[in-house]
């Protein structure tokens, strides 16, 4: 028996133990474990139709299904990635190509009890992601500012477990000259950002969503967790999400700190609905004046709420490479890279609007999940030059760095294909810093499957 084998059939025995003895988690969840681990093996099948009473020929028809990629999108990425990415191409194309290969991170809720949850998890070999004192390391590299000015109207609802439309009380928001951090204690647990990971592409799980009750646990791509590290969100500051759908980074966010507001923007109804959802599902009732919804253009909050922010986050709209490579059809692939040649106009809208949104001093984060330079340093060099009193900080050393044990950076995240502007380019120092500066990229690798996630982050001067 393979080790890889033993691990999962501990990990049901485990599972099931600490299921029984916690009564949150059943062994209905573990069902979906094995329909969805279909790299783990036919034993597991075998395991899986004994639990279900089906039978076996059924789920290894299950089993043997799997995602065919879109030949147009991928003879596009081959054109385009070999030339910016170079070597780094063809192990992340190996990587792209082969779902079963991806690996999941685990984020915990602090707002939820998840002792089970960590004693599953490392009883299986996961280990977390950012221990805490790496965590003080990457979000204390800077002194906080917090904004006192007062939080602009615009067109935002309360989240609440029905949907209804509210506005935060009046008192529940600093006034000029109040400091946030004399605030009432809320009693909340203490910010802290943990997520797990395994070296292996087994996933956890996911919780159904249960009225009333708070989810343990979210699901993600560990490298989306990367933007909100750089953000360096601090307790009492005012955070813009301005493209929050489907709510990850704003979770993330709120592990990290307690800001005396979030506003998550999503202007997409449906879209908007799914983030609601998420945010209902993991923070609790007491945080309904801090973590407000608004339905914004998010092109426009540059204007209607310009300097109100001390950090906006800009996980902007972008071609989804691991989405867009399974396309249902060559047809719709087709269509979606003529979609794609109109996105960095939409991006540099976006971040421009941030820029005007975020206050003197404070910090703009930008990041998409895609590989291509048009929509990763290309766009920031659009808005930069739009932009004198904005600034790219480096996040090499502070990021890169530190977590190359876990990610893959491509040390030229603009290779071959961006096009600088002479007014931009460094007058001292080498290409490679400045693109340094402009952000970093975690491109998928065999081992390290995380990605793609571009980063950037940008201050406005005083």
């Amino acid at each position: 028996m393979s080790n890889h084998m033993f691990s999962v059939q501990q990990f049901y025995v485990t599972w099931r133990r600490i299921c029984c003895k916690s009564k949150k988690l059943t062994p209905v969840a573990l069902n979906w474990l094995w329909s969805s681990n279909c790299h783990a093996g036919s034993r597991v099948v075998s395991l899986q139709s004994n639990q279900k009473g089906t039978s076996n020929k059924q789920v290894t028809k299950r089993h043997k299904k799997e995602r065919s990629s879109c030949q147009a999108v991928l003879n596009h990425f081959d054109q385009q990635y070999s030339e910016e990415l170079g070597d780094l191409w063809p192990s992340a194309r190996h990587v792209l190509l082969d779902p079963p290969s991806w690996q999941y991170g685990v984020m915990l809720n602090r707002f939820s009890t998840v002792t089970d949850i960590t004693q599953i998890l490392q009883s299986q070999g996961f280990s977390t992601l950012l221990p805490q004192t790496n965590i003080s390391v990457l979000l204390c590299n800077d002194p906080s500012m917090v904004s006192h000015s007062k939080y602009h109207e615009g067109k935002d609802t309360l989240l609440s477990s029905d949907y209804i439309n509210k506005r935060p009380p009046d008192n529940s928001l600093p006034q000029p000259g109040q400091d946030p951090q004399s605030e009432p204690s809320l009693s909340l647990p203490r910010p802290s950002l943990q997520c797990y990971i395994h070296p292996s592409p087994l996933r956890f799980p996911s919780q159904a969503h249960r009225p009333g009750q708070l989810k343990q646990y979210y699901l993600l791509n560990a490298a989306s967790l990367l933007p909100v590290l750089a953000l360096q969100v601090r307790d009492g500051e005012k955070v813009l999400d301005l493209c929050s759908a489907p709510g990850g980074k704003a979770l993330a966010i709120m592990q990290s700190a307690t800001p005396v507001l979030l506003c998550c923007n999503e202007p997409d109804p449906h879209r908007r609905d799914w983030l609601a959802k998420t945010l209902e599902s993991f923070l609790p009732h007491s945080l309904n004046s801090r973590v407000i919804l608004s339905s914004q253009d998010g092109r426009s909050f540059g204007q209607s709420e310009a300097g109100v922010y001390d950090k906006v986050l800009v996980d902007a709209p972008c071609s989804n490479d691991r989405s867009w490579l399974y396309s249902c059809s060559n047809q719709q692939g087709e269509q979606r890279l003529k979609e794609r040649a109109r996105l960095p106009v939409l991006q540099a809208q976006l971040l421009r609007s941030a820029l005007s949104a975020v206050r003197p001093g404070g910090i703009v984060v930008y990041s998409t999940c895609t590989l291509s330079s048009f929509e990763n340093c290309a766009v920031i060099e659009t808005a930069l030059s739009d932009f004198p009193e904005a600034e790219p900080e480096d996040l090499w050393e502070e990021i890169a760095v530190p977590l190359s044990k876990y990610f893959a950076f491509s040390s030229h995240p603009g290779h071959g294909q961006t096009p600088h502007k002479p007014s931009l380019k460094p007058q001292n120092g080498t290409v490679s810093s400045y693109q340094h500066r402009l952000g970093i990229l975690v491109v998928p690798q065999p081992g390290k499957t995380w990605g793609p996630m571009f980063l950037s982050r940008i201050r406005r001067r005083k």
